[in-house]
């Protein structure tokens, strides 16, 4: 039996063992709090007495190479309201209503949730729509009804492009979020963002701030400025010159590109359909999305003739042939069983010289087939082709180059003269410059610097040699040929008085469904000038032009021509001295031999193109007794047709006077094709007006700027 004492000693032993028990409980329920809890619950305690604005970055300009402005962050606001201090919720949503153009149902929902403290109504909302809702917050009839009571307005960027539709592609396009969504606002996104700040108030149980509480105040890092190797004036000229070009070619697309021979850097780059940034069609994902896309650097076509240049290069580079080395063509070559025409008539006897001013498909098959899959495709990858450039844009391709075991002679036949083989804009303009460079493959760049808030270099781009395909010897050659090219051969129609021009025009096949369209072509012509010493490359590419001749030298090269014009101006580069051409008369040929047409326009200081296979002439363009500048391209029109009638001739319209467009305009009215020279008003047609012509005859405007 237990004592009175053991019994007291026992419960003494319990009750101790229980304090024990619960302050071990107590330790451990406050470490939980204080420490492994204490982040979340601080967190939790700060935002029950505190409020949180957010202080949005500037983010960074963009400029041109000058440091004229391109893209600019402008000032805007978030509209929150505080659902536990609204107190008329449908008032508040009529207000919004009209003021923000916000749907009042949604308002209503969203303010009469009382489990949040702050819901944002509307981003990027203008300083004009603010002002009026703080205004119509201060009277007295509208704090009678408490319809704003709990709006508040926190401070928001809003993207800015000056130029509207201009390099919009290249420039890109920010979400409501000021988040890039494409181009360079997307690819230089972490230096242009910048860091966000916010202010932190006091505030009592009813999210009410406290007139006496602190406030903190956290300043927001502004974004880095991108300078760009874009020159605006240069653009200009570019976007106006494609504005003109889709219009007169009727044309699906068109795009440009300008760039510094020798660094690689981008002076101007345009595509077009285009759109403005600042108003862009985000109701439509899919037209928004097609609109975004730098085609110049991410869609991969068939040069055609443009790439004869590469083939030349690599020819006289590997000692494969020589400028005066003899061909001849038939009209035609077979290879592996497959036979492959020229683009007209047989050029028969001819140099290598000569094979490249006449664009003469059968002379670069042979010069592939000499130079071999392995050679060849040395050259090409050296050029720069099958990979990406590297440039500072998002979404380049590669293009396409038949894997080297994979291609067989006819495939390397084809790739010679540009078809076979399927080059972004970017990587054709890039392997051009080095060609006329010296040899010297760039990598293309369009970010000159990065600079900070403090105008500070952060980061600057150095011009880079990715490769030398060709000696500085053969660059010197090849400059030389494609001079000869514009002065003498087909691409006659980017001359620009005063200015040594080199280059190559194209003429490449569509594909549809698969299969090869008969009735459209991409046209496009390569250039460069000064050719003795270049500064500036020029592309312009025209996709599937509705005119009745849409060859490259018809379609690209006038207006190549005027962006080489325009920007050597600019430049100051100085015109040599020249003579005003003369003024000949195109002769008739109509019924005469190719051969014997050729002769007969060559004596009268006049060029030929031949469209056809036929060997008699059946019509020309001009038509005989129009006067043309001597050295002028006739075509030649040699496929079967029905006679013309004099019912079936139109009249000349008069176009003098007029700008590009409307001459145009009138011409195609008639059923007339126009070869431009210049820009600006059109000082001076051939044939004049009155005349009397065949439908699809090319009327010769030279246009002068007032």
């Amino acid at each position: 039996m237990l004592s009175p004492g053991m019994t007291v000693r026992k419960r003494l032993i319990w009750l101790t063992v229980g304090f024990c028990l619960l302050f071990l409980t107590l330790c451990a329920r406050l470490f939980q709090l204080q420490v492994l809890r204490a982040e979340e619950l601080t967190a939790r305690g700060v935002s029950q007495w505190t409020r949180s604005g957010i202080v949005a970055a500037q983010r960074g300009d963009i400029t041109d190479r000058n440091g004229k402005l391109l893209v600019q962050s402008t000032t805007a606001y978030i509209v929150s309201a505080n659902p536990q201090l609204v107190e008329n919720p449908e008032g508040m949503a009529q207000v919004l209503g009209e003021v923000l153009g916000l749907d009042e149902e949604t308002v209503i929902d969203r303010v009469s949730d009382k489990t949040k403290s702050s819901v944002i109504l509307k981003r990027q909302v203008s300083r004009e729509d603010v002002d009026t809702l703080r205004d119509l917050r201060e009277r007295e009839e509208m704090q009678k009804t408490g319809a704003l009571k709990g709006l508040s307005f926190d401070e928001d960027t809003k993207r800015w492009y000056p130029m509207g539709a201009y390099l919009s592609q290249v420039l890109g396009l920010t979400n409501v979020d000021s988040v890039g969504q494409s181009g360079l606002e997307q690819y230089y996104e972490d230096y242009l963002a910048g860091e966000p700040g916010k202010i932190v108030s006091e505030v009592d149980a009813r999210a009410r701030t406290l007139a006496d509480g602190e406030r903190q105040y956290i300043p927001a890092t502004p974004g880095n400025t991108l300078r760009l190797t874009i020159d605006r004036e240069i653009q200009s000229f570019v976007e106006r010159a494609l504005r003109e070009c889709i219009e007169v070619n009727e044309a699906a697309s068109v795009q440009a590109i300008v760039m510094d021979v020798n660094t690689g850097a981008v002076l101007a780059m345009s595509m077009k359909p285009d759109y403005d940034p600042n108003d862009p069609p985000r109701d439509d994902a899919q037209a928004l999305q097609s609109l975004m896309r730098i085609t110049t650097i991410s869609d991969a076509y068939e040069p055609g003739s443009t790439f004869k240049m590469l083939t030349a290069a690599a020819a006289i580079d590997s000692g494969v042939t020589t400028p005066e080395d003899a061909f001849y063509c038939s009209g035609r070559i077979t290879v592996s069983g497959d036979t492959i025409r020229c683009w007209g008539n047989p050029h028969g006897a001819q140099t290598m010289a000569q094979a490249l001013q006449n664009s003469c498909n059968p002379v670069f098959v042979e010069l592939a087939l000499r130079l071999g899959t392995d050679r060849m495709y040395r050259y090409l990858r050296a050029f720069g082709l099958g990979a990406t450039t590297g440039i500072d844009l998002p979404g380049e391709a590669a293009g396409i180059l038949i894997g080297a075991t994979s291609v067989k002679d006819v495939d390397l036949a084809r790739i010679g003269f540009g078809q076979s083989v399927a080059v972004t804009p970017l990587q054709m303009i890039t392997a051009a410059c080095a060609v006329v460079n010296g040899g010297r493959l760039m990598r293309p760049y369009i970010v000159q610097e990065v600079l900070d808030a403090d105008g500070t270099v952060v980061e600057r781009t150095q011009p880079h040699v990715v490769a030398t395909p060709i000696t500085a010897e053969t660059s010197a050659t090849m400059r030389e040929l494609l001079e000869a090219v514009v002065a003498e051969g087909g691409g006659k129609n980017a001359q620009v008085e005063g200015y040594r021009i080199g280059g190559k025009t194209g003429t490449a096949q569509v594909y549809k469904d698969g299969k090869i369209a008969r009735d459209v072509h991409i046209g496009s012509f390569v250039g460069f000038a000064p050719a003795d010493d270049p500064k500036i490359a020029v592309l312009v590419i025209v996709n599937e032009a509705s005119v009745y001749v849409d060859y490259g030298g018809t379609t690209a090269a006038p207006f190549a021509a005027q962006i080489l014009q325009e920007t050597l101006q600019y430049l100051g580069v100085a015109p040599y001295e020249t003579q005003t051409r003369a003024q000949v008369e195109v002769p008739e040929t109509r019924g005469l031999t190719v051969a014997q047409a050729k002769a007969l326009l060559q004596e009268a200081g006049l060029e030929a193109m031949v469209d056809g296979a036929q060997d008699v002439v059946l019509s020309q363009m001009p038509l005989p007794g129009a006067t043309m500048q001597e050295g002028s391209i006739v075509m030649l029109y040699v496929t079967e047709g029905e006679p013309i009638t004099a019912q079936d001739l139109v009249l000349v319209p008069d176009v003098l006077g007029q700008p590009i467009v409307e001459a145009s305009r009138l011409l195609r009215a008639r059923k007339l094709e126009m070869l431009i020279e210049g820009s600006g008003l059109a000082t001076r047609q051939e044939p004049a007006a009155g005349t009397y012509v065949e439908p699809g005859t090319q009327v010769t405007v030279s246009f002068d700027i007032p």
